[in-house]
């Protein structure tokens, strides 16, 4: 028999709103603190200590709107941060900072999270939805020079989009951005032509959330479905798909590859964490903790890969923290 799974190694409290979206800072040297940023319904951004599990601060710049994406940009001084008020915030946490210093204004009604790709040393290209429905906006940070903005064909009938993936295949090549849409397509935008590569009909319900794993030309999404997709891309840019896989229970509302590519996790409407082995989409473990909707999941960044954790955020307003397959 299989061993049964793990219980948490320790689970954050305190932001007393549901929890949308998690992002880890721990690639840091001795003595940087390993960080967890998590941003929930009630507006606030909590910097969790992964070392006392305790909130270092809570910021406060999106108006109580819940706020659905936060990442760092080179480092853990410099945040953005995506909110329900229509705004992707920029901050300044250096020496104790909790400022806004810049913000975007969206004008995007939808929940779908902006995408950040390092183009050089302090360049950044973001793709956020734009304010015409099925448009996708390209802005250079921290400029914020628009860079194009991606229509689909007349007719195309895509909807919104929901989910953005900016990725390139080396530092210098051309950066390419793949786009869920709310008919079930993923579609692979050339960025700086502004056309389309390639389109795939992966679900037939909006695609919740999608990842992508630029070594092995592969990536994989999720919809409210009971079906996860994978997909390839060949050498002429055209995505096809290369399996599926059917779930217990419908609904993923996020998924995301570990960094080393060796296995992924999935946050499930059925309030379980699902870890499946990244090669055959093997499933190697459920983790059920939450009494709620998982609304997302995130590796950390940590060089060792010993101390190397997954969390989760839930509707149930707790963070569930994870040492799973560290070394695999």
């Amino acid at each position: 028999m299989a061993p049964p799974p793990p219980d948490p190694q320790f689970v954050l409290r305190g932001t007393s709103a549901a929890v949308h979206t998690l992002h880890f800072s721990c690639g840091g040297p001795e003595p940087d603190i390993p960080l967890l940023f998590s941003g929930s319904e009630n507006g606030f951004i909590h910097v969790w200590n992964l070392k006392t599990h305790r909130v270092d601060s809570a910021l406060d710049g999106h108006g109580r709107k819940s706020v659905y994406c936060v990442e760092t940009m080179g480092g853990k001084d410099r945040l953005l941060s995506q909110g329900r008020d229509q705004r992707i915030c920029l901050w300044d946490l250096a020496e104790g900072r909790t400022s806004v210093t810049d913000s975007v204004f969206t004008e995007h009604v939808g929940f779908c999270r902006c995408s950040l790709l390092q183009v050089a040393q302090g360049r950044w290209l973001m793709a956020m939805a734009a304010r015409s429905l099925e448009e996708v906006q390209i802005l250079e940070l921290p400029s914020k020079t628009s860079v194009c903005t991606l229509k689909p064909e007349v007719g195309a009938k895509l909807g919104m989009p929901m989910c953005l993936k900016l990725w390139q295949l080396s530092c210098g090549s051309q950066p390419v951005l793949l786009a869920g849409y709310e008919d079930g397509s993923v579609v692979l935008w050339n960025v700086s032509m502004g056309k389309v590569l390639s389109k795939l009909n992966c679900h037939q319900e909006p695609v919740m959330s999608l990842d992508f794993d630029s070594e092995k030309a592969k990536g994989i999404s999720g919809s409210s479905e009971k079906v996860l997709s994978i997909w390839s891309l060949n050498e002429q840019q055209n995505l096809q798909v290369y399996k599926t896989h059917e779930l217990v229970n419908a609904g993923i509302s996020d998924i995301t590859i570990r960094p080393d590519k060796k296995i992924l996790a999935t946050a499930g409407w059925d309030h379980r964490i699902r870890i499946f082995g990244w090669k055959k989409l093997k499933p190697l473990a459920v983790l059920d903790y939450h009494t709620a909707t998982v609304h997302c999941v995130s590796f950390s960044d940590h060089s060792n890969p010993q101390e190397r954790l997954l969390a989760a955020g839930s509707k149930d307003q707790r963070i569930s923290v994870w040492s799973i397959y560290a070394q695999t």
